[in-house]
């Protein structure tokens, strides 16, 4: 079935749980190190192993970034709130049991807006934002899938166990359509921005900091009740976001149009095929015997303290943009490709620095991007926004053109120092000697009288052949508009 027929036919609706790890030091019940990498097994304590007669206490920071996430959701705080275990059986869980929260989430009831790639906004209900521990991760070594099925045998790191994290979950998002794979993949993107925002979490997707479950069910109608729901795994990019609600809703129509049933399953996503396999049958919350932790008492967090944190959270993503896009004058689709790259932090301190707008975003989403991209590093490796901010100051006072300041730039990124430090030290500036600038025009006319005649004779655009010679003559530093005049002044003498 194609897509399109899919969701003619039925009405899609979503859910989402992201998980995002907090950029704590330490992990959330003890004092392990919370950083990523490191040899296996290093990053752990007697709390992270679930070892006998260890004793977990909750890192406060950790609950602190909870409720900023948590306001800036628009969520309400809990006035007391505790954590729970969630019991089940897995090698990467060394206690046996998740200690999370069920009933008594510490932030819950909110929305957040999410804004489409043409501008449509769509308001996302919140359910809750509880805290809890990850996992460790289970390598599968041998088998062609990296799965456990076809493996010859599993290997556990704990470094992660322990590790904070706050899971967000949505209530079901309907109304979306044909537009549900958009809209997944624009509200993770939301939350994303939103976490790095606050600078509660790196929110690096490609490291696992922001994982994402995806929950896709189909009805025959809107006013119809919900059907069964998947829920597809620790999805960690938002193009695979898209394709994993694609390929649900297709899957699923396939089975409804066949007679047969969806099953209430995790499901797992496949980068290279972009399609969802069988995980296992999803559990409710019975299964999991909820229990209060009797190892940690509630949390109470101090009304001033929540509101002290309420006015000390940064302007939003949203709001950020919203006021950078009416001062800046750019179109929504060049804002977008900004965004997408992840220039906007750049782009707005090199405009503090001194630059305009458009000279800070055409040297950031071009000649820095590009050169980023061949070398295979970031943008803002190469360069600093004050730097851009002197090259583009240099291009206005008419030191430097386009193709001087690009060798310019290659200095500044070799190390060689600011960009005057490199346009003196290399003798890059513009010819400002009237004499020698003259000099070359001569001579380019004196060399091209098939040329001159061109000109003469109306076709001024042939005034571009004579640039190359005195481009030539004067090493490409030639004023372009000044020796455009003197061509034109001398010709017409």
């Amino acid at each position: 079935m194609k897509y399109e027929d899919a969701v003619a036919k039925y009405d899609p609706v979503i859910g989402i749980e992201v998980h995002v790890e907090l950029g704590t030091a330490t992990k959330m019940f003890d004092a392990a190190p919370n950083s990523f990498g490191g040899g296996a097994n290093t990053n752990v304590t007697p709390v992270s192993l679930g070892l006998p007669g260890a004793l977990p206490s909750v890192n406060r920071t950790a609950v602190e970034y909870a409720v900023k996430i948590g306001l800036a959701l628009g969520c309400e705080i809990a006035e007391s709130c505790r954590f729970a275990r969630k019991n089940y059986f897995y090698p990467d869980v060394p206690k046996n049991f998740q200690t999370s929260q069920y009933d008594e989430p510490i932030a819950f009831d909110g929305s957040v807006d999410v804004e489409l790639d043409d501008g449509e906004i769509i308001t996302v209900p919140i359910e809750r934002a509880h805290m809890e521990e990850d996992a460790g991760k289970n390598t599968h070594v041998g088998g062609s899938s990296g799965r456990i099925h076809g493996a010859e045998y599993s290997l556990v790191d704990y470094n992660r166990a322990g590790v904070p994290l706050v899971e967000i979950v949505t209530r079901p998002i309907t109304g979306t359509g044909a537009g549900a794979p958009e809209v997944a993949s624009s509200y993770v993107r939301t939350l994303r921005d939103i976490f790095r925002a606050l600078g509660v979490s790196e929110a690096r997707m490609e490291q696992g900091n922001v994982r994402a479950d995806i929950n896709v069910s189909l009805r025959p109608s809107p006013d119809a009740p919900l059907g069964t729901r998947t829920e597809t795994k620790n999805v960690n990019s938002f193009r695979s976001i898209e394709r994993a609600v694609r390929f649900e809703i297709v899957r699923q129509a396939e089975l409804l149009d066949a007679g047969e049933t969806v099953v209430q399953e995790t499901r797992h996503f496949h980068e290279d095929t972009g399609e969802t396999s069988p995980g296992r049958v999803k559990s409710d919350a019975d299964d999991y015997r909820y229990f209060p932790e009797p190892d940690l008492v509630p949390l109470v967090p101090p009304r001033d303290w929540i509101e002290e944190l309420r006015s000390g959270l940064p302007e939003l993503p949203a709001e950020r943009r919203r006021r950078l896009l009416g001062e800046w004058g750019f179109s929504e689709l060049e804002m977008r490709d900004i965004i997408n790259a992840g220039l906007l932090d750049a782009i707005e301190q090199t405009v503090s620095a001194g630059a305009s707008p458009a000279a800070a975003r055409k040297w950031w989403t071009g000649e820095i991007s590009r050169l980023a991209k061949q070398d295979d590093r970031e943008p803002a490796e190469l360069a600093t926004p004050v730097q851009v901010a002197e090259l583009a100051e240099l291009i206005e006072a008419g030191k430097l053109n386009d193709k001087l300041a690009r060798k310019v730039l290659a200095g500044v990124i070799a190390g060689e120092g600011s960009p005057r430090d490199v346009m003196a030290g290399r003798g890059l500036e513009i010819v400002e000697d009237t004499g020698a600038l003259q000099e070359a025009v001569e001579q380019a006319i004196a060399d091209n009288p098939d040329v001159v005649e061109k000109i003469r004779g109306g076709k001024m655009q042939a005034i571009g052949a004579l640039m190359g010679p005195i481009m030539k003559a004067t090493r490409g530093q030639a004023d372009a508009g000044k020796a455009r005049e003197m061509i034109i002044e001398r010709i017409n003498a």
